[in-house]
């Protein structure tokens, strides 16, 4: 197989879900391997309330698999989701992985491709934008960390429950990405390639942007379909698992 980069989000990865766990671990020790890299779109876990969490005994599993992952020769990268925004320094050297901030803009095999969770196009769910500015907020998350660890997984717990309830009284083409967003996006990075997570809705659309001819790949979540995206110098390509 040539010099490929493997793309992932969304796994959602927790104690309750153990056929995304199976999936996960096989994927960590057949594909994951082959690829000169792996990026992690967000949402890795189905939720991290700190890196003090880490040693956890169902987190360690996930930690010392994206070690070994990176020991083998894979580089590994993460991006924060909003379930696991608070993702730090202290777990991604246990990962021994990179954080990326998002947007990050790279190059891919010669094509400029933009990669970003996803959440901050979703324009239309005005609620979310909110409540997503609120923990984003760093005076925010300082005082949330400073919380003992059992408060912050209550609270987080709660929050759960409460955007489960909320999810099913909104329409579900508002939780979708705003087209005029993307393209905002779009031409500030310059017409790259764009890939991202977030709406569960796995698909390769095609953006005309002033005129450039832009792909956007969504990536799809591990609770309804499991599909990794390659991609190389000839392109990029969905491949289910």
């Amino acid at each position: 197989m040539p010099p490929h980069t493997l793309f992932i989000s969304d796994l959602h990865l927790s104690a309750d879900h153990p056929h995304s766990i199976a999936a996960f671990q096989r994927f960590i020790t057949t594909l994951a391997p082959q690829a000169e890299a792996l990026y992690i779109l967000g949402d890795l876990l189905e939720y991290w309330a700190g890196d003090d969490d880490r040693h956890d005994f169902f987190h360690a599993g996930i930690v010392n698999a994206l070690r070994d992952l990176a020991a083998h020769g894979t580089k590994v990268y993460l991006m924060h989701g909003n379930r696991d925004l608070l993702m730090g320094d202290a777990l991604a050297q246990a990962c021994r992985a990179k954080l990326l901030p998002d947007p990050t803009l790279l190059d891919l095999y010669g094509t400029p491709t933009l990669l970003t969770h996803g959440d901050t196009l979703c324009t239309d769910d005005v609620e979310y934008q909110k409540f997503r500015a609120q923990v984003h907020d760093a005076q925010f998350q300082k005082s949330f960390l400073a919380q003992p660890l059992a408060a912050r997984k209550a609270y987080i717990e709660q929050l759960r429950r409460q955007s489960t309830a909320a999810k099913q009284n909104k329409d579900s083409a508002i939780m979708d990405v705003n087209d005029a967003a993307v393209a905002t996006l779009l031409r500030e990075y310059r017409y790259p390639r764009l890939i991202h997570g977030h709406t569960h809705r796995p698909k390769r659309h095609e953006h005309v942007v002033d005129g450039h001819r832009c792909e956007r790949w969504v990536l799809s979540d591990w609770d309804q379909r499991i599909s990794i995206l390659c991609c190389d110098a000839q392109g990029c390509r969905a491949i289910n698992f």
